[in-house]
């Protein structure tokens, strides 16, 4: 008998609250704060990029209507922003204080 193999859960990058650019896509070249992150999707949510228009029933708080709404990109069309330089880098991880933290690897500069 075969046993079920564990669920593959790789470790994302990037993070609620990061500054990150879209590299790919029809958003390419938009800068925004990263949302929300959906890591079972491999996806993650950018302020200003991949909006598209939802329409909305009307509820007792809303008029409803054509609303537009970011839509989730694949982590692989994003690269974070260096907050010191303001270019794109990648991220590493190193342990400073016996605590994992993440850096800008162009710069150095610890990402929060």
């Amino acid at each position: 008998m075969s046993r079920p193999k564990p669920e593959f859960k790789a470790k994302l990058k990037i993070k609620k609250g990061d500054t990150v650019k879209v590299i790919a896509g029809a958003s390419r070249g938009v800068t925004g704060e990263v949302l929300a992150v959906l890591p079972k999707e491999n996806r993650a949510i950018v302020e200003g990029a991949n909006i598209r228009i939802k329409h909305q029933k009307a509820t007792e708080a809303d008029a409803g209507g054509r609303v537009d709404k970011a839509m989730p990109l694949h982590i692989s069309n994003l690269a974070l922003v260096d907050p010191k330089s303001g270019d794109i880098t990648r991220v590493g991880r190193r342990e400073e204080g016996g605590k994992l933290v993440r850096y800008a690897k162009k710069s150095g500069q610890i990402l929060s």
